[in-house]
């Protein structure tokens, strides 16, 4: 998989690109991860990518001609073009697990005030991480990129994900290690019994309790 995130803002990826998973996953020639300073695409003299909004307003808004001429440039007839935004389709384990399909996905960070409307027109998804409000679609593409990434074949075992929360659309069960007994605290005693069966059974058990308790609009969701 090829993933390209535009970007104004390229040295805040440094540290996810070269750590832990996704590393590992761009050392195995996994991924291809490419950040991309949409900066270098504007037409402008001193390279501006915002303006001021047309009708008055607050904050500076993104002009078309850098995103859309980076987005023209990078996108193939195998690219699903992403737009981080606060407006979009709230991000899910069941869409990563619907980018994992796809060999090349173009994700744009936006910042400012936001995006010039028209730039809609050239984006496939919007995708929405939460109902709040960040400085920039920065961390969003990081979100995007390492849940979907993680499901990528060889990257990870796949039952270290297949059993994760959401799955299911149920939380994950506790899960302990050693000591078995942590100041009175003591693992079940099902975990240490070697009966994968009643393992198994007490650990959906857990994971539907966990969901009534935390989360129980998930339950609801699945009726």
């Amino acid at each position: 998989m090829k993933i390209d995130i535009l970007t104004l803002f390229p040295k805040m990826f440094d540290g996810f690109l070269t750590e832990s998973i996704i590393k590992r996953a761009r050392e195995k020639g996994i991924v291809e991860i490419n950040i991309i300073d949409f900066r270098n695409y504007s037409l402008e003299k001193h390279k501006q990518v915002d303006d001021t909004p047309y009708g008055g307003g607050r904050g500076m808004v993104l002009m078309c001609e850098p995103v859309v001429r980076a987005i023209e440039d990078l996108k193939s007839d195998d690219s699903l073009v992403i737009l981080t935004c606060p407006q979009g389709k709230p991000f899910k384990e069941s869409i990563a697990k619907d980018l994992k399909q796809y060999k090349h996905l173009i994700i744009v960070c936006g910042h400012y005030e936001g995006y010039d409307e028209r730039i809609r027109n050239f984006v496939d998804l919007e995708i929405s991480i939460g109902d709040y409000i960040l400085t920039g679609g920065e961390i969003p593409a990081m979100a995007i990129t390492d849940a979907t990434v993680r499901l990528l074949d060889g990257v990870i075992n796949s039952e270290s994900y297949e059993q994760d929360s959401y799955s299911n659309n149920l939380l994950d069960y506790p899960t302990y290690t050693k000591p078995a007994d942590f100041r009175g605290m003591k693992v079940p005693e099902v975990l240490l019994s070697g009966d994968h069966e009643k393992i198994k059974e007490y650990r959906l058990k857990e994971q539907i309790k966990n969901t009534k308790k935390r989360r129980p609009d998930l339950l609801e969701n699945d009726k």
